[in-house]
C-alpha cells in the first residue's frame, strides 16, 4: 500500500511539472525518446541546409538532442504539427510577420539573426533557439 501511495505521489509530481521542465527533458533526452524538432527555412532551403549541419554539430557537442532539418519556405505547411519551432533565415525577415500570423499558433516562429547566420555559427544559433524557447 505504501508503494502504491508513493507511486501516486510521484505521478502527481510528474504531472505537475511545467512545460519548460518537460522540454528540458526532451532537449537533453533524459529518458525520453522524442526529440525536439526544429525546421530551418529560407527561400530554397540551400543556405539553411548549411546552418542546420552546423547546428546539429553544436547540439551534439553540447549534449543536446535535437532533430534539425532545412527546407524551403514553400514547404512549411507540410511540417506544421510535426515541428516544435521554425527558424526563419534573416533574408526572409519581410515574411516573418506573415509566418507568425499563419503558423504562430502551431509552433514557435523564430527569426534567425544575421550575426550568426552569415558566419554559419551553429553554437550561437542553438543559444538563440534555447533562449527563444525559454529553455536557457
Amino acid at each position: 500500500m505504501h508503494k502504491a501511495r508513493n507511486q501516486d505521489s510521484a505521478l502527481h509530481r510528474y504531472q505537475g511539472k511545467s512545460l519548460v521542465d518537460k522540454c528540458k527533458r526532451l532537449l537533453y533526452n533524459e529518458g525520453m525518446s522524442k526529440k525536439l524538432k526544429i525546421l530551418l527555412v529560407c527561400g530554397s532551403g540551400a543556405s539553411t541546409s548549411f546552418m542546420a549541419a552546423k547546428m546539429r554539430l553544436a547540439a551534439r557537442d553540447s549534449g543536446l538532442v535535437l532533430d534539425i532539418a532545412a527546407r524551403s519556405e514553400g514547404d512549411i505547411s507540410n511540417y506544421i504539427g510535426e515541428v516544435d519551432a521554425i527558424m526563419v533565415g534573416p533574408h526572409l525577415s519581410g515574411d516573418y510577420d506573415h509566418l507568425v500570423k499563419t503558423y504562430g499558433d502551431e509552433c514557435r516562429i523564430i527569426l534567425m539573426d544575421k550575426s550568426y547566420y552569415s558566419k554559419l555559427d551553429g553554437k550561437s544559433a542553438i543559444e538563440h533557439l534555447l533562449k527563444e524557447l525559454k529553455l536557457k
